[in-house]
């Protein structure tokens, strides 16, 4: 993130304006799954150690708001244990509709399944006729879970959700477009901050995360599961 002053290592702020949308840790996936919306998928011990680290990044007073999937409710228990704040689960931050289409699949296998939908996915994301939740329905739906808790709370809100969810409402509120989805992705318990406005654009002013597993690159991206 960008140097602000800080105690004990922890970042501190004193401006309710700002929101910090976190994706979630490292998820123990052994086998590639597209694991969507499927129970069974916590956090791997890398994830926990993202988190850990990700916490000592926040506001310790903030409210943390999660996705109600387990790997995003364990990232956001991590974030909350580490001080005073308090826990909110709200299930429109759940993960892309899009995903649970491929659900319990391996990612490598999906080309086989579903001729062409990855690659559409990764070359023109907001037109996916066979999602049953297109890119701009899901930006929508996390914006307005967002908004509304910003306006709810006085102080620091923390968002705790999944790759593409958090990707889609990080360009909606910034102003630029839905298109560049696959472009510059937060990574695991990655932090994007953003300074929130009472009209459009919000301003983004970091985006951080912390060490990420050092394993060979995958032949093809994956799909969202994140």
């Amino acid at each position: 993130m960008t140097a602000t002053p800080a105690i004990n290592g922890r970042r501190q702020t004193d401006d309710a304006s700002r929101v910090f949308l976190v994706r979630h840790g490292e998820v123990q996936n052994p086998d590639h799954i597209v694991y969507a919306d499927l129970p069974g998928f916590p956090l791997s011990p890398t994830g926990r150690l993202q988190a850990e680290q990700t916490a000592g990044r926040l506001p310790p007073d903030a409210t943390v708001v999660t996705s109600p999937l387990e790997r995003a409710v364990e990232t956001a228990g991590i974030i909350a244990s580490a001080g005073p704040g308090r826990l909110v689960v709200d299930a429109r931050l759940t993960e892309w509709r899009l995903a649970s289409r491929w659900a319990g699949r391996p990612w490598d296998a999906l080309d086989a399944a579903f001729p062409g939908e990855l690659s559409d996915y990764l070359a023109h994301p907001r037109d996916l006729p066979f999602s049953p939740e297109s890119l701009d329905e899901l930006s929508l739906r996390i914006t307005g879970s967002i908004r509304r808790h910003r306006l709810a709370i006085s102080g620091p809100l923390v968002v705790v959700s999944h790759q593409d969810p958090i990707q889609a409402a990080r360009l909606l509120l910034t102003g630029r477009p839905l298109e560049t989805l696959n472009t510059d992705k937060p990574q695991h318990a990655g932090i994007v901050e953003l300074i929130a406005r009472g009209e459009p654009p919000w301003v983004e002013i970091a985006m951080w995360a912390p060490l990420q597993p050092d394993v060979p690159p995958p032949t093809v991206t994956p799909p969202p599961g994140g």
